[in-house]
């Protein structure tokens, strides 16, 4: 019976550990998180590696007219 006790301790301890480091770490991950300056700065450059511009002056036009139709 003493055994099971001691079981259910060691574990409330042991998550009274982890939540209290949790706590301590929390606002330092906080504080990592990108300024707005940032995160417009990563869209910019993975919109920039993703969309490559067309060279083909016939699709270009083709796509250019398919815009206009959407508005």
């Amino acid at each position: 019976m003493w055994t099971f006790f001691i079981i259910i301790a060691v574990c409330a301890v042991i998550a009274i550990a982890a939540f209290v480091i949790y706590r301590l770490l929390n606002p330092k991950m906080k504080q990592n998180q990108p300024t707005e300056e940032q995160k417009e700065q990563f869209l910019q450059e993975e919109l920039d590696r993703v969309l490559k511009p067309i060279e083909d002056e016939e699709t270009a036009k083709k796509v250019s007219e398919y815009k206009d139709d959407e508005d």
